[in-house]
């Protein structure tokens, strides 16, 4: 080949990469808004399901066919979740982690119960990486799922970790050192020609339908990964199987400390007593909230967006029954949403306690709630207990 041709190989290639990528930003776009408008409908469906329930015996029918309605949404939650992961927004809470502790648990959690052998390698001198736990948990998750699905007669898949500096076989990759992960699985292999293909997404080499493929599992691990500053790169062959890996920024500080939260208790809500501004641009969400509260307790103001919240307040305060806490909506259309309401009731009342909400939890309104001035959070869609749960944490310290 010569060099003209070489050079005109290059563009060409250098052109379609180009145009995948602008490709993948505008469906990243399109599904961070779908997953945002879901999770308000899905706030409606699970909130009004275990306020329903509430009111029956668990051995009636009508509650069991609830808790089968809950469980569907429950999955359609998970798929609103996973949406969001891949749309560009989700901004990763990163904190320095140690390299074998994260794959092992994603591994041992994916292949639990299933006829899969592992082999680790791990480099006894590996770096550490500051990613968001679990963001990188689900990649991996995604990956070896794949590979588990590659062999369902079972088999061994081989995981390594070493360090290694910036790869040539990744372009997007600044210099630096990296951790690579090397996730190895023992199928039929990927034919060359699919391999540009198989981040796509909704691109899937299974037969789509219950428990089959999606075609999300790698494009979300791509879009992760990504937002971490690494690369995915692939190498296969037919009928020798397939390995994925994944190049991580590398770091030399110490890992962090980082608290577990707990999950809300399954025992029941936690009830309360004290006023509650709810601002909120879906009128159906705000009713839902005020019924909510009511069961568990609370007296409910409510507010369509920032301003009407302000003015609410104020008028709280100078009427000598203010509000406890306000529940504000991160985003509201044609309005002011939750970050400025938050600011300018500081300004009324520096110890005013707000908590977020938002149907995008990985806004950085959100992830970051604390720098906003805000006491807590609550991503919606919620449940009775987990709105008890947070309303009680926050009231009490």
């Amino acid at each position: 080949m010569n060099v003209d041709n070489r050079s005109k190989n290059d563009a060409l290639c250098e052109e379609t990469e180009i145009n995948r990528h602008r490709t993948l930003d505008s469906i990243a776009a399109l599904s961070g808004g779908i997953a945002h408008d879901y999770n308000n409908l899905l706030t409606a469906i699970i909130g009004n399901i275990t306020l329903a329930r509430r009111y029956l015996d668990p051995d009636d029918k009508a509650f069991r066919l609830l808790d089968q309605a809950l469980q569907a949404s429950e999955a359609a939650k998970k798929l609103t979740q996973k949406l969001i992961t891949f749309s560009r927004g989700g901004a990763p809470r990163k904190v320095v982690t140690a390299v074998d502790r994260l794959v092992m648990n994603a591994v041992d959690f994916t292949l639990s119960g299933s006829n899969i052998k592992t082999s680790y390698h791990f480099a006894p001198d590996l770096w550490r990486v500051a990613v968001d736990q679990s963001q990188v948990g689900q990649a991996i998750h995604n990956i070896v799922m794949n590979a588990r699905e590659a062999m369902p007669q079972g088999g061994n898949i081989k995981i390594a970790a070493t360090n290694i500096a910036a790869p040539a076989a990744i372009d997007s990759l600044e210099e630096g050192d990296y951790v690579k992960i090397s996730i190895t699985d023992q199928g039929r292999g990927i034919p060359a020609a699919e391999f540009d293909k198989i981040f796509d997404p909704y691109y899937s080499t299974k037969d789509m339908g219950e428990q089959k493929g999606t075609g999300l599992g790698l494009s979300i691990c791509h879009s992760i990964i990504k937002k971490h500053g690494g690369g995915v790169s692939l190498e296969s062959q037919i009928n020798a199987g397939t390995t994925l890996n994944i190049y991580l920024p590398a770091t030399r500080s110490k890992p962090d400390i980082v608290t577990v939260r707990r999950e809300p208790d399954s025992q029941g809500p936690i009830y309360g007593d004290g006023k509650i501004l709810v601002m909120d641009d879906d009128r159906g969400i705000r009713e839902l909230a005020g019924e909510i509260l009511e069961h568990l307790g609370y007296r409910v103001d409510f507010a369509g967006d920032g301003a009407e919240a302000v003015a609410a307040y104020q008028a709280a305060l100078e009427s000598g029954d203010p509000f406890d806490v306000v529940i504000l909506d991160l985003t509201v259309r044609g309005g002011m949403g939750g970050k400025e309401a938050i600011q300018k009731l500081m300004t009324l009342d520096p110890g005013v306690k707000g908590i977020v909400s938002s149907g995008y939890s990985e806004d950085p309104g959100l992830t970051d709630f604390e720098k906003h001035g805000f006491s807590g959070v609550v991503a919606k869609p919620y449940t009775l207990e987990e709105l008890g749960e947070k309303l009680s944490e926050v009231l009490n310290g």
